[in-house]
């Protein structure tokens, strides 16, 4: 990949909606693998797409809240019951359909959804934790966020439906496999300093890697802590992006012109929300990329100053 790199230092600025948005694109993305696994739950039961509409009706309600940061935090804080409501939906359509209810493909559907719920949990609970104090930085257990990240990547390759596996060891890949390597160092090698939300960052720049990279790939990334500044690198071997579109890419909702026909869950947002996290922070943000050889996102952040109780706040 040449050595041609780029650091972004500003995009245009958002409105408030924008900015709402930008902020719950991982819940943004969730909704939409959720709406999208209840079409298929109601196409291999009855071979009806709106067979679960109340539920899909649901998704859609909160997605169009999610411009508003206080109906964003309701929603998050009703989630448990939200998807107690979805579970009852699902159970009375089995119930209505019991000659498919107990097939493979409605397990395998129904484990789809059920891995779902649990991602979208997660991401309710972060939601409300950063709305207390979004500036913060917390020590997290190195072991705890590798665990994390694969059962990212196998809820991703779970949504698939078979078209591709995601695996860690390279003697095992096969043509359509995806390789991951992610590496995390710190200072004491136990746990890791980093803003909550960069998790979501993280999350949306290794899934993006996979997104636009051609089955057989490999998105590596690294994560680094040291006694001054959290840098993460994330290197795939994909698509690229056009030259010329290097700096405008990060722009809110835009996409590289040759990624048209790549299916997506999210809005274009990953790339927006990981400079302007960087930014938030302090921090610093390139990319370097080549048509057809992949891309590489690159972050420094500085850390800030530990106190005898942990991070600073």
């Amino acid at each position: 990949m040449p050595h041609l790199e780029v650091e972004i230092t500003d995009i245009p600025p958002l409105s408030p909606g924008e900015t709402s948005l930008l902020n719950l694109h991982s819940v943004l993305n969730v909704l939409n693998v959720l709406h999208g696994e209840l079409v298929v739950l109601g196409l291999t039961l009855a071979n009806d797409a709106e067979l679960l509409r109340p539920a899909l009706t649901l998704c859609e309600h909160i997605q169009a809240d999610l411009v508003d940061p206080a109906a964003s935090l309701r929603h998050a804080a009703e989630l448990p019951e939200t998807i107690a409501a979805i579970d009852r939906m699902i159970t009375h359509v089995l119930t209505c359909n019991p000659s498919k209810a107990h097939t493979p493909e409605v397990q395998d559907s129904l484990a789809n959804i059920r891995s779902v719920f649990d991602i979208f949990l997660v991401r309710a609970r972060e939601i409300l934790a950063r709305a207390q104090a979004p500036g913060r930085w917390v020590d997290v257990p190195i072991d705890e966020l590798r665990a994390e990240f694969r059962a990212v990547f196998a809820a991703i390759e779970k949504n698939s439906h078979g078209r591709y596996r995601i695996i860690y060891n390279l003697a095992r890949q096969e043509p359509a496999d995806y390789y991951v390597d992610f590496v995390i160092e710190s200072q004491d090698q136990r746990t890791i300093a980093l803003p909550p939300v960069f998790k979501d960052v993280m999350r949306d720049l290794m899934a993006n890697a996979r997104k636009y990279t051609p089955l057989g790939g490999t998105i590596s990334a690294g994560l680094y802590e040291t006694a001054d500044q959290l840098k993460f690198t994330v290197q795939d071997t994909g698509r690229g992006i056009p030259p010329g579109e290097l700096q405008t890419v990060v722009h809110y909702g835009k996409r590289g012109s040759n990624v048209g026909e790549v299916r997506t869950m999210g809005g274009g947002f990953g790339l927006t929300k990981a400079f302007l996290v960087t930014k938030q922070f302090g921090g610093r943000f390139w990319i370097r990329s080549e048509l057809g050889a992949g891309t590489r996102i690159r972050i420094e952040i500085p850390r800030p100053a530990r106190t005898p109780a942990g991070v600073a706040p």
